[in-house]
């Protein structure tokens, strides 16, 4: 292959567009066909592309047939994610894919897939962003060293707005995003996996929804999906991971605060601050770092400049022929632990993952 690679995009609403921009910052990597039925969304990423030539689709299939791409980006609502992946693995050319978070909304169907990708010719990456997150990859590379010893103890705070409008409202139920601790905290499962190298055993939640939505109807119905919990989960290694999640914090200093905390020391960091924190035990220290993060990519998304790195790494995968970073089996762990969650939550009590077998 030559070292452009041509990217199409599937869904061009909002994180379509973070993709179209962050890829526009990306030497030897070209947008070249988006694929949409919305027309106001198709509308939003031909400005983006202005001077760009670009092939236009409202149906995924016409891109995946017509299209002359080496990739594709698959930014559609969550619950199109399983149909779209089918086309797309039964296209022909062996398609590279970046397919976001959540792989699926269901265990089922991200199983599914997650076995059809082993078998497809292409690189399948699941869109998780997070782990490129500049302050957090310092973090991860901190424990990995051995800064805090045996880590012990994980903790992530996301304390953000709610839940943003989106075409047709289909983020404002369950049944389309598989449920807050799929749609959104699948990125935290898949930290405290990456984190920990280890797999969860068990999770225990209390949520709710408490603040956000209420007083919204969608054709008669109001909206059912958490915004606020707890969720602890138990690792084969030991390791406790606590998840504190609330979406009605916009007062908060920082969005995420991410801490591991080992046998020798605990290491922390801040975004969108920036910050990591290291602390020793013995001798007792605590020096606080910044992180530089490039401003352009900072300005091209809402997740600290991750998305571009995590472009960077996808098209690395693709010229080279390694296995990606983030497979369809990472996704599908996310997934589990997402529905896991949402069960222990609803039922009030420890869901073991074996249950979900």
């Amino acid at each position: 292959m030559e070292d452009t690679v041509r990217y199409g995009i599937i869904g061009t609403g909002m994180m379509g567009h973070e993709h179209i921009r962050n890829l526009a910052l990306l030497p030897g990597a070209e947008v070249v066909a988006i694929s949409d039925p919305e027309s106001s969304s198709r509308w939003w990423a031909r400005q983006l592309l202005e001077g760009v030539e670009i092939e236009e689709y409202t149906d995924h299939r016409d891109l995946l047939r017509k299209a002359p791409v080496d990739a594709v980006v698959v930014a559609s609502p969550n619950h199109t994610h399983r149909a779209v992946l089918e086309d797309i693995f039964a296209s022909a050319g062996g398609k590279h894919v970046l397919v976001e978070k959540p792989l699926c909304t269901t265990v089922e169907d991200a199983r599914t897939v997650a076995e059809r990708a082993e078998r497809h010719a292409g690189v399948v990456w699941v869109g998780m962003e997070y782990r490129y997150m500049p302050p957090l990859a310092r973090l991860l590379d901190e424990v990995r060293g051995g800064t805090i010893g045996k880590l012990r103890m994980l903790a992530i705070r996301e304390h953000r707005y709610p839940f943003l409008p989106k075409v047709g409202d289909w983020n404002r139920f369950s049944r389309n995003t598989g449920g807050t601790f799929v749609e959104k905290c699948c990125h935290f499962f898949d930290l405290m996996r990456l984190i920990s190298d280890s797999e969860p055993v068990r999770v225990y939640a209390s949520a709710g929804q408490d603040v956000n939505h209420l007083d919204e109807k969608y054709d008669g119905e109001t909206p059912d999906i958490l915004d606020n919990g707890f969720v602890v989960v138990d690792f084969e290694s030991g390791v406790r991971g606590l998840l504190d999640l609330c979406m009605f914090a916009e007062a908060s200093r920082n969005e995420q605060e991410i801490s591991a905390t080992g046998d020798a020391g605990k290491v922390e960091c801040f975004i969108p601050e920036s910050k990591l924190v290291v602390g020793r035990r013995n001798p007792r220290s605590v020096e606080e770092q910044e992180v530089d993060v490039d401003a352009r990519t900072l300005a091209a998304g809402a997740h600290h400049g991750s998305t571009f790195v995590e472009h960077q790494e996808f098209r690395k995968a693709i010229l080279s022929g390694s296995p990606p970073a983030v497979s369809a089996v990472d996704g599908l762990r996310a997934v589990e632990m997402g529905v896991a969650a949402e069960r222990s939550a609803v039922e009030g009590r420890a869901v073991e993952m074996t249950d979900l077998i």
